[in-house]
């Protein structure tokens, strides 16, 4: 495959005829067809069903679809890279710590290695982040775990190998509104808890998971929402909630929400990126905290 031929093959998918698709890329329409039929005769598949009201994908033609566009997307970027002389960087962040924590990584990267030019992109999904630098996607993605193993949070990890470097802290808090029956405790165990209800967002939340490693199945738990609907539900007094320090201190400060003396482990603040694919060298050491 070229890559002229996939334009050819993606300037048809759009204009659905020969015609169309040659004045669009400013060609004959007999180079179009040539370099269409050249490209069915490279993969011994044909692409297009033909008919009279235009041209639609075959099944062959939907799978090629997307690794076309993935094709010259990649060729388009490293066109950008050699000409601006400026690397590019894909890099992922879930949503929760976008306003929070990417800022000061941002910083971090442009003192380091001003050189690189950082494209952000974030996500709700965590699993969606992963899956995108397993596949090469980005470069790599900043998400919250454990201390321990990647994943040892709890959730899954793609099939392919990843690396991390944990950059820093994110302290949790588990709060209560001051009227709970559980806001006046000195100290307080997992079963000071059992029949609580405790407040929790979707399956897969870091916040969700963390209160699951720390509290265990004995509570009841009920789904709010993000972190800004969770702490609003706890402030109503409608069960505690696990919460990162971030979101709750202004809460914590005005007294809408009381911390309870159960000290959660904080998570940490982790960058990931695919094993053994060099496409930006040295990212890690440049966040690295310790760096010079």
């Amino acid at each position: 495959m070229e890559l002229r031929q996939l334009r050819v093959f993606e300037a048809v998918v759009t204009h659905r005829t020969v015609t169309a698709a040659a004045v669009a890329l400013g060609l004959a329409p007999s180079s179009v067809s040539e370099q269409l039929r050249t490209l069915e005769l490279s993969l011994d598949v044909e692409l297009f069903g033909r008919a009279p009201r235009g041209m639609t994908l075959t099944t062959a033609g939907e799978r090629l679809l997307p690794w076309s566009r993935r094709l010259l997307d990649q060729a388009e970027q490293a066109r950008r890279e050699v000409v601006a002389g400026r690397a590019r960087i894909r890099l992922g962040a879930l949503d929760t710590i976008a306003a929070t924590h990417v800022p000061a990584v941002l910083a971090r990267l442009a003192e380091r290695r001003p050189e690189l030019d950082v494209a952000l992109h974030t996500d709700t999904v965590r699993d969606g982040l992963l899956d995108r630098v397993a596949a090469g996607a980005l470069e790599a993605a900043l998400v919250l775990d454990t201390a321990g193993p990647l994943g040892d949070l709890g959730f899954a990890l793609p099939p392919a190998p990843l690396d991390h470097l944990d950059l820093e802290p994110v302290p949790l808090a588990l709060v209560a509104a001051p009227t709970h029956p559980l806001s006046a405790a000195t100290a307080l165990g997992r079963a000071d808890l059992r029949g609580q209800r405790l407040l929790v967002d979707a399956p897969g939340c870091c916040f969700r998971l963390a209160g699951e490693r720390l509290l265990g199945t004995a509570l009841e738990r009920v789904r709010t929402g993000g972190v800004t609907v969770t702490r609003a539900c706890a402030e109503q007094g409608l069960g505690i909630a696990l919460l990162p320090d971030f979101a709750v201190q202004d809460s914590l400060t005005s007294g809408a929400l009381v911390r309870l003396p159960l000290d959660p482990p904080p998570l940490r603040l982790r960058l990931v990126w695919r094993t053994g694919r060099a496409t930006t060298p040295g990212l890690p050491e440049a966040l690295h905290p310790t760096a010079a």
